[in-house]
């Protein structure tokens, strides 16, 4: 774990398109909201992770006659990790599958966030099962980074 955040620092260091609060990790998207969602798509794909489901919060917005800049939420996951986690404590299974939102700032700066696996341990009250965790975090980390880029 502690190797995976001196990365992921090292990665902010270097990057002002980045940013974690403890919670959440948001890394800046070099595109579309669009085009970082079918990039996001292609690398999920490609490492054999199950894509649930994507929703478009701004079309449901327009649905409603209310406006809402470009935000869609892609569902992924892998049960093999997944079912780890909720073995060592079931009630991480209401943050399963894995998140990726994708949106646009007021700025029109385009961003991916995603929730922290530290962070979904701690709410959870999980040990034990930092090197899935671990894992995860890198994941998370490679996809958003290959969803993002130029």
């Amino acid at each position: 774990m502690m190797r995976l955040l001196f990365a992921f620092t090292i990665t902010l260091l270097f990057s002002t398109s980045a940013y974690a609060d403890g919670d959440l990790v948001s890394i800046q998207s070099q595109n579309s909201v669009q085009h970082t969602v079918e990039r996001l798509k292609n690398a999920l794909k490609e490492k054999g992770m199950t894509i649930f489901a994507i929703i478009n919060h701004a079309q449901g917005a327009q649905q409603v006659g209310k406006t809402l800049r470009p935000t869609q939420l892609v569902i992924f996951g892998n049960p093999k990790l997944g079912t780890v986690l909720m073995q060592c404590h079931q009630s991480i299974a209401i943050d399963l599958p894995q998140k990726a939102l994708i949106w646009q700032d007021e700025n029109g700066h385009v961003w991916l966030s995603y929730n922290n696996p530290e962070y979904l341990l701690k709410r959870h009250h999980i040990q034990g099962c930092e090197k899935v965790a671990s894992k995860i975090a890198n994941a998370l980390h490679h996809f958003a980074l290959a969803a993002t880029a130029q």
